[in-house]
């Protein structure tokens, strides 16, 4: 077994046919199937099942695509370490859910890139949950969730504490219960969204039962729609002060329990940490600074 033999194992794997590993790695079919072949017979097992379709990974195959990825991950990470001298330069992936890259973090993008100007920075948004397996499987460097989080794999830095409110249109009457908004429709971001977990545990305290659930992309399209009468929605204060301000919004307050959020920075405990990342997280120390919002 080398290094060659599980880098084509790989590629098949993940194209899930020989055929397009074949042509994904410019090699002859039949040199993709000796090598398989040759890695089954080293490791006395069999590592895919073949169909017409392709081909599948069986039990053992599972298990040696997830080292597999290990391995090759530690190589570059290996690299990494060997060529860094200390100044922040290459890729630097961050992830961050859609509130948090709108309101907390241009103006720490925009310090670090003016501090750092040869860092590749790049941001991607997606849910707390999203963001945590990114993290976990090396695809971000690191991401802002709603914590805490525990993990034994994670470092976990918290930077700040987002306020929860409902919203509504500006012509909804007050709102004194949970129990005035079961029969509106409840406008959020898909699951695995710590806003919307929020809300469904308080409904779920409350033994209710939502009217109707609509997913969104987006924070413009949540707040379009219920600026226009849609329905109802849960996000930080932060997001929306604005459009309350101009008379687009109306908020309303939720108990104390579920209207608190934290959110921390995470990175893998066990991976070399560079120096571009480094860097990164000693600027969310100075938290008034970068990340602070004048509302």
């Amino acid at each position: 077994m080398d290094l060659h033999s599980l880098k084509i194992f790989q590629s098949v794997a993940k194209m899930g046919s020989i055929s397009q590993a074949a042509r994904e790695l410019q090699y002859a079919q039949s040199n993709i199937t000796m090598k398989i072949k040759q890695l089954e017979s080293d490791l006395q097992t069999t590592l895919f099942y073949r169909h017409n379709r392709g081909s599948a990974l069986t039990d053992k195959g599972i298990m040696l695509l997830t080292y597999t990825e290990k391995i090759f991950d530690l190589i570059e990470e290996t690299k990494n370490m060997m060529n860094d001298d200390q100044t922040p330069r290459g890729p630097l992936i961050i992830g961050s859910m859609e509130t948090t890259a709108a309101v907390r973090l241009p103006g720490l993008f925009s310090k670090y890139h003016k501090d750092f100007p040869e860092v590749d920075l790049t941001l991607r948004t997606g849910s707390t949950e999203q963001n945590i397996q990114a993290v976990l499987q090396n695809e971000l460097d690191g991401a802002f969730v709603a914590g805490p989080i525990n993990h034994p794999d994670l470092i976990q830095k918290e930077v700040f504490e987002e306020e929860l409110i409902l919203i509504t249109d500006t012509v909804h009457p007050p709102i004194s219960s949970i129990k005035d908004i079961q029969t509106r429709t409840l406008l959020v971001f898909h699951t695995g969204c710590a806003y919307r977990g929020k809300l469904e545990q308080w409904l779920q305290q409350e033994k209710m039962l939502p009217n109707k659930i609509m997913e969104f992309g987006t924070i413009d399209g949540i707040i379009g729609c219920v600026s226009a009468g849609l329905g109802i929605s849960m996000l930080p204060q932060s997001v929306i002060a604005k459009h309350v301000q101009e008379g687009i919004l109306r908020q309303h307050s939720i108990p104390n329990q579920y209207g608190k959020v934290k959110t921390v920075f995470i990175y893998r405990k066990d991976k070399y940490v560079p120096a571009s990342l480094i860097k990164f997280i000693n600027m969310l120390s100075d938290e008034e600074e970068v990340l602070d919002i004048k509302i």
